[in-house]
């Protein structure tokens, strides 16, 4: 087997890396890609795509399920769900956008080699072996490798107890489901599961859920679970799994099946980055501006550099390493990075938080007061704008709020542009929209409030 030359080299092809390659491509330089798996990564194959389908078929059900309780007239039967025809239902999206990365890759003129990547030094990679399968020399080599779930040594993945990728493959709506942990994974797919009818308790061993938010945004999360019927035990540590139950230390749960969802880490073991020696940042690759590591002409991007773990902030690393690698005059700025929390009601959060920042002042504007909240039958929630006192510069935006993920662009546009209270107080915002509760929020800064 012939070596294989290239300018760049990137190791894996989830979101960071298949964008990375694009944009190399367009920009006339020699890439291959390497990934064991297809193209997509864990975000489009087990991850953001797969649950955002399950999240979507799940509120359907309930929806439909609930009606007749509902104020709007509607009566209809006992709903009933055909769960191996949904899976295959999101199953086919995945398919579909897998095709659709191979395409642009190789439209890109992007080659792709299917296979486990191991450096041998600073510019030779092999795949498939440690020198005696393909390898692969680069100029430059982009590690892009993703994450992987977390394992608890009393809870290890099997059986009963899955990770959030083993929960995209089951066949059946559980009976019932214990998740443990109270981020952002564990409530998106035990919220889905609870809508399709599973009995779901919450094990966080923080005080509370989304430890990563303040209370005020995750207030209206908590009553939605409660309305769910969802059991949220805080403050509680999971301890073993055994009979159908999972053993806490503030008692048992039931549970047919059980979730860990307690974070993740840099999939980095077996590539070979040991023997270059990158300094790292704790179990991270560490990484200047331009996203390069220690070692002259070796990137990383995405979760392999730590938090936050987003698909959009390695798709922003990638292409901003392809364009550094071009020549051109770039840098990585991650001040306006939305982050966004798929549960029921949606978190959004982008910049900073209230009290974060000397100077600044946060106001709300509550959902209860817009008119398409209101007729959605969803007014829970808020939207909420921190601004600099001096200037009124908007250094952070957040929401909780039923489909407020659609704000996370205008969020991010506002403080990527420097915009202040005055700025976006005098667009014009449709109606009737959710978004006109930002304008709101900042008229309401400025004591110029309409609505409220």
């Amino acid at each position: 087997m012939s070596d294989l030359k290239c300018k760049l080299l990137i190791i894996g092809a989830g979101p960071g890396g298949y964008v990375c390659a694009i944009r190399a491509g367009q920009l006339g330089i020699d890439t291959i890609v390497v990934d064991e798996a297809k193209p997509g990564g864990t975000c489009l194959n087990v991850g953001c795509i797969p649950s955002k389908a399950l999240i979507h078929a799940a509120e359907e059900f309930h929806r439909i399920a609930q009606a007749p309780q509902g104020p709007l007239g509607i009566s209809c039967g006992a709903p009933a769900i055909d769960f191996a025809k949904t899976v295959a239902w999101k199953d086919g999206i995945v398919q579909r956008l897998n095709r659709g990365v191979s395409v642009l890759m190789k439209k890109a003129g992007v080659r792709f080699v299917q296979g486990r990547a191991r450096f041998l030094d600073g510019k030779t990679v092999s795949v498939n072996g440690n020198g005696d399968g393909q390898v692969i020399h680069a100029q430059y080599i982009v590690i892009a490798s993703g994450s992987a779930p977390v394992e608890l040594p009393d809870l290890p993945f099997g059986g009963s107890i899955l990770s959030s990728t083993e929960a995209m493959e089951l066949a059946q709506v559980p009976e019932s489901l214990a998740v443990v942990g109270g981020g952002y994974i564990g409530l998106e797919l035990g919220t889905a599961f609870a809508k399709l009818g599973a009995r779901v308790t919450v094990v966080e061993a923080e005080d509370r859920i989304l430890p990563l938010y303040d209370g005020e945004l995750t207030r209206p999360v908590e009553a939605r679970l409660s309305a769910l019927g969802v059991a949220v035990k805080t403050g509680t540590r999971a301890l073993a799994y055994e009979n159908g139950s999972l053993q806490t230390d503030q008692g048992d749960a039931a549970a047919e099946k059980v979730l860990v969802t307690v974070g993740r880490r840099p999939r980095t073991a077996g590539i070979g980055i040991e023997e270059l020696a990158l300094t790292q940042d704790g179990p991270f690759v560490k990484i200047d501006s331009h996203c390069q590591s220690s070692m002259r002409g070796i990137y990383a991007i995405g979760d392999v550099t730590g938090e936050p773990m987003l698909a959009h902030r390695a798709m922003a690393q990638g292409e901003m390493v392809a364009e550094h690698i071009a020549g051109h005059v770039v840098e990585w700025d991650k001040r306006a990075i939305p982050a966004v929390c798929f549960t029921d009601p949606e978190v959004v959060a982008c910049g900073a938080l209230p009290g974060e920042i000397e100077g600044t002042a946060a106001t709300n504007f509550p959902l209860q007061a817009n008119g398409r909240a209101l007729t959605g039958e969803r007014e829970d929630g808020f939207i909420r704008v921190v601004w600099r006192e001096s200037d009124h510069a908007v250094v952070g935006l957040q929401a909780v709020g039923a489909g407020v993920s659609e704000l996370s662009a205008s969020f991010a546009l506002a403080i990527e542009m420097g915009a202040c209270l005055e700025d976006i107080g005098a667009t014009i915002h449709a109606h009737p929209t959710q978004s006109e509760a930002l304008q709101e929020a900042c008229l309401r800064a400025l004591g110029q409030a309409l609505h409220i």
